[in-house]
């Protein structure tokens, strides 16, 4: 039930079907995945039971996918994030059925497709849905059972429907600030937000 060229190192559970032919060494795709072709998954990623990938889709490394997501068309993940289990990304504002006869000319070329881009390690927690052509920043964390209307700035804390901007989280999420904290608004100004975890964690 694969297409995938044997490679050392990458796991395949004989019932995901896989027909990517880009997947980094080191990664794990388990029971019941489906991988459609022209999809790239990085090194070192773990792909859970039930995901669905489309085509176009572009995983980095060190990515971890929970069970029961559905990542669609357009959607790129980089390296070092957390998608939680049931996450939905959406890639069309305004869907129809393209074998519809009244949209099928909508549906001709490309130009609907709204592309999403998950930043370096981000977290999106459980039940998260993502709507189409947002930018989600680096280190920003979701909410379980968030709707994400809107952009998330870089190590940000969102939650609710929609999503609202709540606090500001570090590198390893072990620490938050609040959003008038002098100390993270220099810290976000100048650079990446951290704390003593973040810089343990970098040296261990």
């Amino acid at each position: 039930m694969t297409k995938v060229q044997p490679v050392e190192g990458i796991t395949i559970h004989p019932t995901a079907i896989v027909d990517a032919t880009t997947i980094g060494s080191g990664t794990k795709i388990w029971a019941y995945v489906h991988v459609l072709a022209s999809a790239r998954i990085g090194k070192e990623c773990v792909i859970s039971d039930h995901t669905y990938i489309e085509g176009g889709v572009a995983i980095g490394d060190a990515v971890t996918i929970k069970h029961d997501c559905s990542i669609a068309e357009g959607v790129t993940i980089a390296d070092g994030a957390f998608i939680g289990p049931g996450v939905r990304f959406t890639n069309d504002a305004h869907p129809r059925s393209p074998r519809a006869a009244f949209a099928k000319s909508r549906y001709r070329n490309r130009e609907w497709l709204l592309r999403t881009h998950v930043g370096r390690g981000a977290s999106l927690g459980a039940g998260v849905v993502v709507l189409p052509g947002l930018r989600i920043g680096d280190y920003a964390m979701v909410g379980a059972g968030s709707v994400v209307t809107r952009d998330v700035p870089a190590h940000a804390v969102v939650m609710g429907n929609p999503a609202k901007h709540r606090f500001n989280t570090c590198v390893c999420g072990g620490s938050t600030w609040a959003l008038d904290s002098a100390v993270a608004c220099e810290a976000l100004a100048t650079g990446v937000l951290t704390c003593d975890g973040c810089r343990l964690y970098s040296t261990s």
